[in-house]
């Protein structure tokens, strides 16, 4: 039997280089489709594999799937399609356009291309951003209202809305809002909550937190690989056109909770805590995880604590030489 040959767009980032690592470890066949703005030394283990391919280009190229699939490998049964421009600091550095460009108008093309192809399924990485915050304060779901608080959301939610307009396809669409990740991947990255805040604690020994009682959602990189692979392979009936959290009811947490889990681990760390005055990304949400529970049998096996003690570890032990340098952030800016 051939293997099963998925497709990742932005495969070399954090999501999908270790996705790529976890497929390959289940005898996938894998296409990385990645521009390389982050570099590529989170691939460079996989590429005398016998089942992975890379191919340098940019996710705007008008034919950006169809020459990736002009090979004698078998067309991919399924895109999970990563690429674009991650976070609100990022979106708002480029702009609207640019945003919406990589974002949206990628997304349609990609899809389109999928689809011409015969690829069964069509994974889309969005965000639970798009809910920006509760009108009753009860964990949003699936079906609650969207409130985007910023460019990025605003450039998720259009791609959604498009997908699902296309969920009669033969390309079944199947979108994951991701909570916040946290963790280690093969490329780094220290412009999230939990990774960046080990990072000040352990270098600066010092945390300036802005918005402390707002309440996020956080989920291991790890976990969140396992849930995409859920999806991948689970019946076509359970994901064609659906929107799943991909997270965990013991995942939300405040940013308050979160300084308590360093303190744990860097207990020398001075915080202090100062009010919002720029305009930033103002989510304040508790997510509910049980459509993925109950539909797809999703659980998470790590939890903050972990994810903090394996970054703390990571820095101690020099395992990330340079952990400020520019391609360890999507953008130079986080709020805290």
């Amino acid at each position: 039997m051939t293997e099963r040959h998925i497709l990742i767009t932005g495969g070399a980032g954090y999501i999908g280089s270790l996705l790529t690592s976890e497929l390959l470890r289940q005898n996938y066949r894998v296409t990385i489709l990645d521009s390389l703005l982050f570099g590529g030394e989170s691939i460079l283990p996989f590429m005398s594999h016998p089942n992975f391919r890379f191919i340098k280009s940019d996710v705007t190229e008008s034919r950006v799937i169809r020459d990736a699939c002009k090979s004698d490998w078998q067309k991919p049964d399924a895109v999970v399609h990563l690429a674009g421009i991650v976070g609100f600091p990022a979106c708002q550095a480029v702009g609207r356009q640019v945003a919406w460009k990589y974002n949206v108008e990628a997304t349609k093309m990609v899809f389109e291309q999928s689809a011409d192809l015969g690829v069964e399924r069509f994974v889309y990485a969005s965000t639970y951003s798009n809910y920006g915050y509760a009108e009753d304060g009860k964990p949003v779901t699936e079906d609650t209202p969207l409130h985007p608080q910023s460019l990025y959301a605003e450039t998720k939610i259009a791609s959604e809305e498009y997908l699902l307009s296309q969920k009669d396809s033969t390309c079944a669409p199947l979108i994951f809002r991701f909570a916040t990740l946290y963790g280690l991947s093969p490329r780094p990255r220290f412009d999230l909550i939990v990774n960046q805040f080990v990072l000040e604690a352990f270098t600066k020994r010092q945390l300036i937190i802005y918005q402390r009682g707002y309440s996020r959602s956080f989920v291991h990189i790890r976990d969140a690989v396992n849930g995409v692979m859920l999806g991948l392979n689970a019946e076509r009936s359970k994901v064609q056109g659906q929107i799943f959290n991909l997270g965990t009811d013991k995942g939300n947490y405040s940013k308050n909770d979160i300084v308590k889990f360093v303190l744990k681990r860097i207990p020398e760390t001075v915080v202090e805590y100062k009010d919002l005055t720029f305009g930033g990304d103002m989510r304040d949400v508790t997510v509910s995880f049980a459509k993925i529970r109950d539909n797809l049998g999703f659980e998470t096996s790590f939890d903050i604590d972990n994810g903090v003690r394996e970054v703390l570890f990571a820095l101690k032990s020099g395992l990330i030489r340079n952990p400020t340098e520019d391609r360890y952030r999507n953008a130079q800016f986080i709020v805290q």
